[in-house]
């Protein structure tokens, strides 16, 4: 059964090697925060930087592979009922609040939520790098660069699905942004299934 983290929420749990991690967006247009770090070193981290630069593109989906900041495969997806999510924007933050929406009792944003769950696994917020935000649609002018943070193009029910290759530990949020979730806030849910039997892992 899927497990719910509510709106403007996050969670963190462990996920195994060969493990599956499904993402569900279950009323659509809400983007899910995910950061993945190695279960017994932490100092390995999923990798932005190192992702976009050995798949060469920044829209990412079925078959590509997620990096650690050692260059090591992390996840990799294996299912994506959208096809567009973002690895370029860090997770929303008070500070995101405050100097983007001018809010003055600003919520603690996806980067709070991340870094209270991660903390008894040791993670510091310091330690929280761009996290791949599930359905979040940020296109990218070609002439000038610019980016846009547009509604989600996942519908209810959409989801993406990643295979663990190494243990790790995974941070997951509903995130907090108004404009990153088309105006609302909304649940996500995940699902783990356990590794096909015979399954071997190739990094």
């Amino acid at each position: 059964m899927p497990v719910e983290i509510a709106p403007r929420t996050g969670t963190a749990f462990e996920l195994k090697q060969g493990e599956r991690l499904t993402v569900i967006d279950p009323l659509g247009e809400q983007v899910a925060d995910l950061l993945a770090f190695r279960r017994d070193d932490i100092g390995e981290v999923l990798s932005s930087g190192r992702t976009l630069d050995y798949t060469s593109r920044i829209y990412l989906t079925t078959g590509d592979k997620l990096y650690s900041n050692r260059s090591n495969v992390m996840l990799e997806i294996v299912a994506d009922d959208v096809g567009r999510h973002d690895f370029l924007l860090t997770p929303c933050s008070r500070d995101t609040f405050r100097i983007i929406y001018g809010d003055t009792e600003p919520h603690q944003g996806c980067f709070g939520n991340l870094a209270a769950a991660l903390a008894p696994y040791g993670v510091t917020p310091d330690m929280i790098p761009v996290a791949f935000n599930c359905f979040m649609n940020v296109p990218v002018n070609g002439e000038t660069g610019e980016l846009k943070v547009l509604a989600p193009l996942s519908r209810a029910g959409d989801v993406i699905t990643f295979l663990a290759m190494d243990d790790l530990v995974i941070g997951l949020t509903a995130c907090s942004a108004l404009q990153s979730n088309n105006g609302s806030f909304k649940p996500i849910h995940y699902q783990i299934e356990a590794p096909y039997p015979g399954l071997a892992i190739i990094k």
